[in-house]
């Protein structure tokens, strides 16, 4: 569908809906994709952001047991010394597994499922900017991730650490395939990052509601926001170190192997150019959530707006200058030392900036102890713990005692387990009667979070004393008379309790949905938590269509400010119910029809990669896959015929703001016309 003009949002129709159309509906046969609305298909085509946004969470809940699991093996196999229950060779793989399955398939989708499903309906957007592109960017994620675990069964699991250090990936030290699984599965999931980092940008940057400036976007659609552009331009250069890995082992290439006259620390660079921000990408939409919930159960505003904001912008650019603490020990000299020493300590800065505003906001409200409430604050204490005893490592010779022990290993589970996955979890009560119309057991999620914050300080806890003590990181285990006994069997039982604690979780979601189910699927209420931002002015769960009418932003906190005024003393008083203030769901407005393009799409790259591993002639057949998905996904319809265009309602015909993927240009809501109008009547 070729557009020479960029319609007004009034202006636009599509084909075989009420109005003119720009140009005639063609009939493309196997393209043209029928309309499913329930069933195992509505997932597997469906293009819907909160479909995507639920896969994400599944996907990510899935890795994070397969995750969990290698870890219960580490933890056994240290339990006591001169352990025997798993080879080193396999410790290895079980080793570079967990960490490469939590960073990359566990905390980076389960924040990519909240950001597809709530930052489109914090803006008040209908659907995100290209729908396709974002279900392309969840399967070809899930491929990455099963391409991966397919190592297991194909001769061995990468095992040359999560970070892949040189020479420890030459095929010298690593003969058998799962570095190679290794190199072309994170290029697969990194396509689906930076998928899905344009879409969101485009996304938050063009669709936004009349009279939504940027500063009056929840913090969390900007921290995802942060996010998104982090993304972008980080993935390109894991994506060159990954790609002249793989022609080092496939294609004789030499880059890194220092025998042949290359350059190992180059890996290392190009690594930790990524890798530092990475952390950001993984922590930041956590930070986000909790700048959400902790306002709501305070009763309160959150706090410095502004700071937040300025704050997340800050950890985003300053991220990209303190890549080098992690290479003290490597030989980059003293100036560099001093320089990322520095910078080190200067980005503690913003992080305490947010921290403290918490704080601000918590000080004085009226608290409710929710369990989402209790994650978030558990996030606040937990995290605060993680970067203080990462401020130590900017003091180099502090640094170059503690880089290779268990001091290190401690730092970096306080700051994304209880930092990231707290945070989620919090999102996961908080958000999901708005996801599925009911909410979570109260009791369970008080039994969840406690044995979760016991477990983890029991497992994380003891590993800055054992670092102290001076246990090495990445052993398989150790003899006796170093001291290591006893905290490594306390750390050990936190992690069985942490496990029992992820059982409660998956106990509490069969439960809460049984007891739901029983009672006749009562509809829970739209704001069952007195909310603040305008996802929750739509019905539980959320209608496929998201807003019956795209609302005029007037205010920070929209929804807050449409249900409270404030009297002469500052005190909030009712001017309306939520159930006055919220949209009843009844309007069917058009939407991007399912594809089974962008699945086809994403499962040729597995394809490919088994072929270039194995046999050439498979990866030429995956790539004529690939081609075939492109040009059907360049012909297909995003709109099929007979589909009810016009609303039914009076409603705009498009999707607000919704683009289709080949250049049907809509226009999204300009935020600051949008705000002239409104402050013009």
């Amino acid at each position: 569908m070729a557009i020479t003009e960029i319609p007004t949002p009034g202006q636009l129709a599509l084909p075989g809906g009420p109005g003119e159309p720009h140009t005639a509906q063609r009939s493309l046969g196997v393209f043209a994709r029928p309309q499913v609305e329930s069933g195992w298909k509505a997932w597997a085509t469906g293009v819907d952001h909160k479909k995507v946004g639920i896969m994400y969470g599944a996907a990510a809940m899935f890795f994070f047991i397969v995750g969990g699991l290698e870890a219960l093996l580490i933890r056994v196999q240290l339990a006591q010394p001169d352990g025997t229950l798993i080879s080193a060779d396999f410790y290895n793989q079980v080793f570079t597994m967990h960490g490469v399955t939590m960073v990359f398939l566990v905390i980076m989708p389960m924040g990519a499922a909240f950001m597809n499903y709530f930052m489109p309906l914090q803006i008040g957007a209908r659907d995100v900017a290209f729908p396709r592109m974002n279900a392309a960017s969840f399967w070809t994620f899930l491929a990455g991730g099963l391409f991966l675990n397919s190592s297991w069964l194909l001769g061995g699991a990468p095992d040359g650490g999560w970070f892949a250090y040189a020479p420890n990936t030459n095929p010298i030290f690593s003969p058998s395939h799962g570095m190679d699984f290794y190199a072309i599965g994170l290029l697969i999931t990194g396509i689906a990052s930076t998928l899905g980092a344009i879409n969101l940008i485009v996304t938050v940057v063009n669709l936004r509601a009349p009279g939504m400036t940027f500063f009056k976007m929840p913090v969390f659609t900007w921290m995802g926001l942060v996010t998104q552009f982090l993304l972008a331009f980080a993935m390109p250069v894991i994506t060159v170190a990954l790609f002249l890995l793989m022609f080092d082992r496939l294609f004789d290439g030499n880059f890194f192997d220092v025998t042949q006259g290359a350059d190992p620390l180059l890996w290392e660079h190009l690594f930790w150019v990524f890798g530092h921000p990475e952390v950001y990408i993984l922590i930041l939409p956590a930070f986000g959530l909790i700048s959400e919930i902790i306002p709501v159960f305070s009763r309160k505003p959150l706090f410095g707006y502004p700071f937040m904001v300025f704050s997340g912008i800050a950890i985003g650019f300053m991220g990209w200058g303190v890549w080098a603490h992690h290479m003290f020990a490597s030989g980059i000299g003293p100036i560099s030392v001093a320089a990322f020493s520095v910078s080190t300590m200067f980005i503690a800065v913003p992080t305490g900036v947010k921290i403290f505003n918490w704080m601000a906001t918590l000080w004085g409200g009226k608290l409710q102890f929710t369990a989402a409430m209790k994650f978030a604050v558990g996030l606040v204490a937990m995290f605060t713990i993680g970067g203080l005893s990462g401020v130590t490592h900017a003091v180099s010779p502090s640094d170059l005692q503690q880089t290779d022990t268990y001091y290190i290993v401690a730092h970096f589970h306080y700051v994304i387990f209880g930092g990231a996955l707290l945070g989620f979890i919090g999102g996961f009560y908080y958000w999901w009667p708005k996801v599925f119309g009911h909410r979570l057991s109260e009791s369970l999620g008080t039994w969840h979070f406690w044995l979760t914050i016991i477990g983890m300080n029991l497992t994380f806890g003891p590993m800055h004393l054992l670092g102290l003590m001076g246990m090495p990181r990445r052993i398989s285990t150790y003899e006796r008379g170093y001291g290591f006994e006893l905290w490594n069997m306390v750390e050990t039982v936190g992690a069985f309790i942490i496990a029992v604690s992820v059982l409660l979780f998956l106990i509490n979601i069969v439960v809460s949905y049984r007891s739901w189910k029983a009672l006749g699927r009562p509809v829970e209420a739209a704001d069952p938590w007195d909310a603040r931002s305008l996802e929750w002015m739509t019905p539980n769960p959320t209608p496929h269509h998201n807003f019956d009418e795209i609302p005029t932003v007037t205010h920070q906190d929209e929804f807050w400010h449409r249900k409270y005024a404030e009297d002469e003393q500052g005190r909030p008083v009712a001017i309306a119910s939520s159930a006055e203030v919220a949209q009843s769901g009844d309007a069917h407005p058009a939407l991007p029809a399912p594809s089974y393009w962008p699945l086809v799409f994403s499962f040729s790259l597995p394809v490919i990669g088994y072929g270039l591993i194995y046999n050439i002639a498979l990866a030429l057949a995956g790539g004529a896959i690939l081609l075939t998905a492109i040009f059907g996904w360049a012909l297909e319809p995003s709109f099929e015929s007979g589909h009810d265009a016009g609303g039914g309602h009076g409603h705009d015909p498009l999707p607000h703001g919704v683009g289709d993927d080949q250049g049907f240009a809509t226009v999204g809501a300009d935020a600051d016309a949008g705000q002239e109008a409104v402050d013009n009547g």
